[in-house]
């Protein structure tokens, strides 16, 4: 008997607000599905980052007979076989190393060619001009200031080049939109609280005769308070389910049907990632709105 009451009066309180129940469950919805996204954002910036981080190299161009202008490490012309050795033979000694290759002028050239193909750029470059280097691997990448600052003012060195600079400013303007996604889903998650807190207190502006007459004969807290704290959290499941459909459906079309086609040297995310962001937040989308309605209840009711 008492759970049907319950139930009646969460079936009256959602009726009579059915506006703002609405625009709480559209706030959640879109707060959270930000807060899912951000998430999953931060997974694929790491996975990115895991994955070119492994496929970059460390460059060590040595100077070649066009370079005697380069800086004092080139005064003396292009770098002699010797001092390639050198460096070769202390690359190897290092325990940062994985492998280190050569790369001579004229495959540095064809890469080149490979890069530019027929465009007018390509024609300005001649073998001659691009120089020899190491490519080395490392078995840890953030390790590249033991190579630079052990090689970069080596006599035939002209430059010692991280490849991580290439992807590095594509993962800080991913980051730079995961933190604007956190502030738009923090913003959200305000409002979304504001409205919570007003619809449960004009929900229960709206019952105050009901409310005291179970004062007057003995309900407990709890049993006046379960009502509204039951429709808050009914509401912010919905909108969290909502959350859950945006997020899976921006995965499936997003992801997986248009930039996992258009852009293949990228390794998304897989649904694994997803799944393990949905119940966090269908929690969160029942327990906020729950939450914040027993403290205004607290405060409004006086209880």
């Amino acid at each position: 008997m008492r759970a049907q009451f319950v139930l009646s009066e969460i079936g009256v309180g959602l009726r009579r607000n059915l506006t703002m129940t609405f625009a709480v469950i559209v706030s959640v919805a879109l707060s959270l599905g930000l807060f899912g996204a951000s998430l999953l954002m931060r997974d694929q910036v790491s996975t990115m980052k895991g994955y070119w981080y492994d496929k970059v190299n460390v460059s060590i161009f040595f100077c070649n007979k066009n370079d005697a202008d380069s800086g004092a490490n080139c005064a003396k012309g292009a770098a002699t076989q010797q001092q390639k050795n050198d460096i070769k033979a202390e690359l190897d000694r290092l325990p940062i190393v994985q492998e280190v290759k050569y790369e001579s002028s004229d495959q540095a050239y064809k890469h080149y060619k490979e890069q530019f193909g027929d465009t007018p750029v390509a024609g300005l470059v001649t073998p001659d001009q691009l120089p020899e280097s190491y490519r080395v691997k490392l078995k840890d990448p953030t390790k590249f200031t033991v190579i630079k600052s052990a090689f970069s003012e080596r006599p035939g060195v002209m430059e010692v080049q991280d490849q991580r600079d290439t992807v590095e400013p594509l993962f800080n303007l991913l980051n730079g939109m995961n933190i604007a996604a956190l502030v738009v889903m923090g913003l959200m998650l305000v409002v979304a609280l504001m409205l919570i807190v007003n619809t449960v207190r004009v929900s229960a502006f709206s019952r105050r005769r009901e409310t005291g007459i179970m004062r007057l004969v003995g309900a407990s807290s709890f049993y006046i308070q379960m009502p509204f704290i039951l429709e808050a959290a009914i509401a912010g499941l919905l909108g969290a389910a909502f959350a859950c459909v945006l997020i899976v459906g921006g995965k499936y079309i997003l992801v997986n049907n248009w930039l996992a086609k258009k852009i293949q040297v990228i390794n998304f995310i897989g649904w694994d990632s997803v799944v393990t962001v949905l119940p966090l937040v269908l929690l969160i989308g029942l327990l906020m709105p729950a939450l914040a309605a027993f403290f205004a209840l607290r405060k409004y009711l006086k209880v």
